[in-house]
């Protein structure tokens, strides 16, 4: 399975952008979708997972991050909005065919590259 990661970008406090992720190369309707971020000098941290029938959010992004899936043309989106500068990093999409725990990221199998988001205050 193969991931590629686009949307990110600079923009303002309180502003928005849309994350996507293209998967190719695999049944993407079997998979768990995962976005990661890793800021500088930081450890990679969950962010929001979706599968066939759930989803679910770090506390940090609830209410105004919101996940998403298009299976039919293999994309998961990531609307994030009111972002703040604390949500600078860079992102990546996941992909897993056995997860269980959406936030623990050696659950994923495949990894997209990443896009970087800046928040500035």
């Amino acid at each position: 399975v193969q991931l590629q990661a686009s949307g990110g970008g600079l923009v303002q406090a309180g502003g928005s952008l849309r994350l996507s992720c293209a998967a190719s190369g695999g049944t993407f309707n079997r998979y768990v979708m995962g976005w990661f971020r890793q800021a500088p000098g930081k450890e990679r941290e969950f962010v929001s997972a979706i599968n066939w029938i759930r989803t679910d959010y770090a506390d940090s992004v609830k209410g105004r991050f919101t996940i998403s899936r298009g299976n039919a043309k293999n994309m998961v989106y990531l609307q994030m909005n009111s972002l703040k500068p604390e949500d600078t990093a860079v992102y990546a999409c996941a992909a897993g065919s056995s997860v269980s725990d959406f936030s623990n990221d050696y659950s994923y199998d495949y990894w997209g590259q990443g896009t970087q988001v800046t928040v500035s205050s």
